[in-house]
Parts: C-alpha cells; sequence; structure tokens
C-alpha cells in the first residue's frame, strides 16, 4: 500500500525504515532520502513507525 503519493513511498518500506531510523516519521523519511511534501501521510506515517517500534521491543 502507498502511504505517501507525493514520495511514493510503500507501507514495507517505511516499516523497514522505521526499524533502522530512530525519531519521528519525518526523520524516517530524511533516512529514505525524500522529506514530506503535503504532510497529509504524517499521522498514518508516524503510527505505523510506532508499531514497528513497539513490534521491535
Amino acid at each position: 500500500m502507498i502511504i505517501c503519493i507525493c514520495n511514493a513511498v510503500r507501507e514495507g518500506d517505511l516499516r523497514a525504515a522505521a526499524r533502522c531510523c530512530s525519531g519521528d516519521a519525518e526523520e524516517v523519511y530524511r533516512c529514505m532520502g525524500v522529506e514530506p511534501q503535503c504532510r497529509q501521510c504524517l499521522d498514518e506515517a508516524a503510527d505505523i513507525c510506532m508499531e514497528e517500534r513497539a513490534c521491535a521491543a
């Protein structure tokens, strides 16, 4: 599933980056080499990052 249309960020890629990168959703985007554009995806991206980190703990 595409999470960020502006940057074509897929859920699986975001989950993998969240496991490797610390920080908020914007920092995870930077680790992926992209920046949030319209910012409408950030709430969902933040939820996914929290889910991944909770599973890793």
